[in-house]
Parts: C-alpha cells; structure tokens; sequence
C-alpha cells in the first residue's frame, strides 16, 4: 500500500517498538503510579515549559479533546470552535454526546480562529435562554493544514482569558507544527497562554500515545475523575509512557515531524503549475488540500490511497509521514501529473 491518506497509516517507529520492548519486563504499578510515566510526565512538562503541568496519558486523540474540554466545562456551556474542526466534523459528535455541550462553530477560511471570530461568539452573556461560551477551542495544525504563528496564538489567548473563558488546543499534529515554526512546543502553549493542550504522539510514529496536558493550575482533582469516566485511564500505563520518552529522547519527535513536513513540502512544489491542480493552502505542515480535475481522483485512488475532503469540489487531502520517501512522493507526483495530463 503506498498511502497519502493519513499519518496514521504509517508504522510505529522503531524507537518506539524498542522501548515498548525494554519496559516489557516485571511487574510495575498499574493505572499510572510507575516510574515509567512519572518519567513521561516529567519530560513533557519540560517540552512544555510548565513544571507544574497536570499530565495524563490517553489512547486517542478524541480521548484527549473529550477529557480536556470536560475539565473546564458544565451542560449549558459552550465550546467557539473553527466550523472545520476535528472536534466538529471528525469525532463521531463525541464531545457533544459524552460532554452534553454545544459547540459554536464559526465559518472561516482557512481553519484559523481569530480575535475579532470569537468577539463576536461571546454573545447573551447570563441568558438562561443561550448556550454560555466558556470554552474557545482551536488546533494547530489545523484541519487545513495551516498554522497559527506565535502572536496570533498570543492574541487568541488574550481576548479568551479577556471574556473569561479557557483555551484549549487540539494539538494532534503540534510536532509537525512547531517543526514547521521553528519554535519549541513550549514557544506556542504555556508562553502564549494555552490552558490545556491535547498532545499528539501517535500521527507522528508512536501506537495510540496521547496526553491531556493541563497548564492551568486548579484542575488536577479533577483531571483523574474526568479520565476515569471517559474511559481514558490506562491499567498499564508505562507502556503509553515508554513511547512517550522515546519519542522526547534524542528529538526523535521533531526529527519524525521535519521529514514528514519535508516531503510534504516535495510534494507541493511538484504539484505547482500542473493543469487542473490547486493547492487551498500554501503548505506549511504534512497535510495538503487540493482540488483535482474530477476525473482523475478515482483511478489515482485505485494506485495511492488518499481522502476525499470536499467531495463535491473535488477537493482530496494529502498526508506524508515520518516514513513517506522521496521516491513514493515521486511516484505520486509523477501518476497525478499523467493524469492530469489526460
């Protein structure tokens, strides 16, 4: 299978097989009390620059973003988010089903909330009659593969904390984005004001690693509760733990994000000026979202796997991995350009 799909597709790392291994030995704590994680949550609270961060290791990233928000929310409240959010469009309702929330979605371009989107969200402040925004919500990288930068998330911060509210960030793909950025991971959560973050290990090479990352203190008595009944609590955590170390060890997330951006960068620039073909975002991440001629999306399917976005635009979505060469990325520019060509 040669996949373009998802950076799920892609295979554990094999760092991440051999510490898997070398914890598999003896007896350890269960639910966490081990040494393993405690070592897990010690260096993510150093990538994060917050030495007091409440950390939990979670199996997925919908297990995250339900146990993040419920840290900050009641039944009629509400969470602002892009319309395009993985929370809205690609959790199966999760968040509104488990958490009994609404979430307000606000129309954008790019996938990219602003100040001046979630001014005007915060509306009906105290009317019994209306959901109450408490929650702004926002992913980065986004669900268009864009980016917020430095300030912006800066911005989002103040005029969430301005209206009284909590910021989340999906941060599924924040490896990716901080390799793009150039920036620590600590650079666009706790320096910039994010109160929690749902951090993503396994799109980037490890197996069902993710952490809820609390940055605002207050809410670790609730933290293990929330977990709990989200079905999030691991009985043998030291194996989330030990892919979480490996992946921190060396820089091996930050290497694993750099290639994949890298071959998405490849594969943008073979795709430019193609006839038919058209990039919806400058790249800036692993994932590409492009309009095709709509003929040629199915037979390309047949050969490279990849997702419809729009269907009806004929836009696709394209992923590269930690493991995606610059020969499959090739190949793949080399059969769209055959088909595009007619």
């Amino acid at each position: 299978m040669r996949s373009f799909a998802s950076d799920n597709y892609a295979p554990a790392h094999p760092d991440v097989l051999a510490a898997l291994l070398a914890v598999n030995s003896g007896h350890a704590t269960a639910y966490g009390a081990d040494e393993v994680t405690e070592e897990a949550r010690a260096i993510i609270r150093r990538h994060v620059g917050a030495p007091g961060a409440d950390v939990h290791l979670v199996f997925n990233g919908t297990g995250a973003n339900v146990v993040s928000l419920s840290l900050f929310l009641e039944r009629w409240e509400t969470v602002i988010c892009a319309d395009s959010a993985h929370i809205n469009v690609d959790e199966g309702g999760a968040p509104e089903r488990l958490l009994g929330v609404k979430l307000s979605t606000q129309r954008t371009a790019d996938g990219k909330l602003t100040p001046e989107l979630i001014d005007a969200a915060v509306i009906r402040r105290g009317d019994v009659h209306f959901a109450q925004p408490r929650v702004v919500s926002i992913a980065q990288s986004t669900e268009w593969g864009t980016l917020y930068s430095v300030d912006e998330l800066r911005a989002i911060a103040a005029v969430t904390h301005r209206h009284g509210m909590f910021l989340h960030m999906d941060g599924a793909r924040i490896s990716n984005a901080a390799a793009a950025l150039g920036c620590t991971i600590a650079d666009i959560t706790s320096a910039v004001g994010v109160d929690v973050l749902s951090f993503g290990g396994t799109k980037n090479g490890a197996i069902g690693a993710e952490a809820v990352v609390v940055l605002t203190p207050g809410r670790a008595d609730r933290l293990g509760h929330l977990a709990k009944q989200s079905m999030q609590l691991s009985s043998k955590m030291r194996y989330n733990a030990a892919q979480m170390v490996a992946m921190f060890e060396g820089d091996l997330w930050l290497r694993n994000a750099s290639h994949a951006n890298a071959m998405a960068a490849r594969l943008a620039l073979g795709l430019r000026g193609l006839p038919g073909v058209t990039l919806m975002q400058p790249q800036q991440v692993n994932s590409l979202y492009v309009q095709l001629p709509t003929h040629t999306i199915r037979p390309l399917q047949a050969a490279f796997h990849f997702y419809d976005w729009i269907e009806a635009q004929s836009i696709v979505r394209f992923v590269t991995s930690w493991d995606t060469s610059a020969s499959e990325v090739d190949a793949f520019i080399d059969a769209i350009s055959v088909a595009v060509s007619g």
